[in-house]
């Protein structure tokens, strides 16, 4: 990738030419990287882009759990408030809310010029707002209502956390109908199940081989003889397939997959996909349970629905939803995306499909009270050019999952990717950008549309959410850079007026 030009930057001082040990530790503590103060100032020399060797490596080893702040990992409680500036830098000795807030005409003095960018194309919208205020400092076109792409996804994580909670875990279950030999595997919509011995996400994962185990000696202590499988997924309703038909960037949607039908060893990207993946998982499991010397039919499995008095035999849970959020923002992951729209409707008394799932979407968050004129959500990817969200949804959604007072939303903010590092950012940014290490943000790629969407610590050590949009353009990587160049802009800048 070309190298970004420095971005301006406005009265910083001493502070213009590399962020500051606390900007950084401020940095990597507002996106849960945090390390404490002794331990930064013990950790090495700096690398060439500004951010400690310590701090680059603690953001790729967490990238394996789907985000900073869960380790891969299941909490029991609410995951923890996700701090602003003000917060983290008390932390670290200096004066809570010593940060000051930049000025909107300053700020606009560095973005306007930005924003006009050729390589933005002719529809462009932009929005920062300071997050422990809420306040907009900055907007351009803040209403207009685009295609947001896989920032839409931010939406989706934010309705299903709020509908659901952030620690529902979803279950994939084994039943058998009562005087009958049919053991029925029943979907209950978790797009992480997965029938893989080892390899990333595996041991954080809920496993079919673990529910073929438990379900082998449940069979055993029922002295069942010869048995045949079938598979339940009645859960989700409408059509499976996506309106782009069968891509690779998203497997049918279904209530039962396993490895979200992947039919390589990948865990995230583009991958082949089976083309029913429900069949799929179920021949995996009667293999499975063949391995534990279960006697299964030799007839492949086959759909079914799982009777009202069908005894449990066995299931497994997936992580936490916040988990799950988190996952799904590293890697903009459509599987997850999908399945949490319809775990939104589910918890939203909405059909569990892709109408419903956009329309439990809009009533979460209608509930919250958020600026939905002009918006659609026609899934819960973004790979849909039907939906539509604004800039200002897009950075409200942000402060509202920053805000320490909706701990439930933190995971938003930690499933971001981290710039340079992490994620769907991993080669986005060069080592000598200022927005390094320093921004977190969700990206969204389609023919024509570009957006970022995060937040960022600024130069004086105030916390900021942004949201950028372009349509039209041309050139994605040049829309990228210039994207990339704004936010880090943010990063670098301490806009006051003079």
């Amino acid at each position: 990738m070309s190298r970004l030009p420095k971005p301006p930057v406005r009265k910083l001082s001493e502070r213009a030419v590399k962020l500051k040990t606390w900007q950084l530790t401020a940095g990597a503590a507002g996106v849960g990287l945090v390390i404490a103060a002794g331990a930064v100032a013990a950790a090495g020399p700096w690398d060439s882009s500004g951010q400690r060797t310590a701090e680059r490596d603690r953001a790729a080893s967490q990238e394996a759990g789907g985000g900073a702040d869960h380790d891969g990992g299941t909490s029991a409680g609410a995951p923890k408030a996700a701090p602003s500036a003000p917060s983290v830098l008390s932390g670290l000795g200096a004066p809570a809310g010593s940060a000051p807030a930049p000025t909107g005409r300053a700020l606009a003095d560095v973005l306007d010029p930005l924003l006009k960018n050729r390589a933005l194309g002719p529809h462009r919208s932009a929005v920062v707002l300071d997050a422990a205020t809420g306040k907009r400092i900055y907007g351009k076109e803040a209403g207009a209502a685009a295609t947001p792409a896989s920032t839409i996804k931010i939406a989706t994580a934010v309705a299903a956390l709020s509908a659901a909670g952030a620690d529902h875990r979803i279950a994939t279950k084994a039943v058998i109908e009562p005087g009958t030999k049919e053991v029925v595997l029943v979907g209950g919509g978790d797009p992480t199940l997965t029938a893989r011995k080892d390899g990333k996400y595996v041991a954080q994962s809920a496993s079919l081989r673990d529910l073929a185990e438990d379900t082998a000696r449940a069979l055993k202590d029922r002295d069942e003889s010869k048995i045949k499988i079938s598979y339940d997924t009645s859960l989700y309703s409408g059509p499976p397939l996506h309106p782009i038909g069968p891509n690779e960037n998203l497997s049918p949607v279904s209530a039962l997959m396993a490895d979200e039908g992947r039919l390589d060893d990948s865990s995230s990207g583009p991958a082949p996909r089976a083309g029913d993946p429900a069949a799929d998982a179920a021949k995996k499991f009667a293999d499975l349970l063949r391995d534990h010397g279960v006697d299964v039919s030799a007839d492949a499995p086959g759909p079914s629905k799982a009777g009202d008095n069908a005894e449990s035999l066995a299931k497994v849970e997936s992580p936490p939803l916040s988990s799950l959020v988190e996952r799904m923002l590293t890697h903009s992951d459509n599987d997850i995306a999908e399945a949490l729209a319809r775990q939104t409707a589910l918890a939203s008394d909405e059909p569990a499909s892709f109408d419903g799932g956009g329309k439990a979407v809009e009533k979460q968050l209608g509930k919250l009270e958020l600026p939905l004129p002009g918006t659609k959500f026609a899934d819960g990817s973004g790979l849909d050019r039907a939906d539509r969200i604004s800039a200002e949804l897009l950075s409200t959604l942000l402060a509202r999952a920053a805000d320490p007072a909706r701990p439930q939303l933190r995971s938003v903010i930690t499933g971001l990717p981290v710039a340079g590092f992490t994620g769907t950012l991993v080669d986005r940014y060069p080592k000598e950008s200022p927005g390094t290490g320093v921004v977190r943000a969700k990206t969204g790629t389609l023919t024509g549309v570009n957006t970022l969407a995060g937040t960022v610590v600024d130069a004086d050590g105030r916390f900021l959410v942004f949201a950028f949009m372009a349509d039209g353009t041309t050139d994605p990587q040049a829309a990228q850079a210039a994207l990339d160049h704004m936010a880090s802009s943010l990063a670098n800048c301490g806009c006051r007026d003079e």
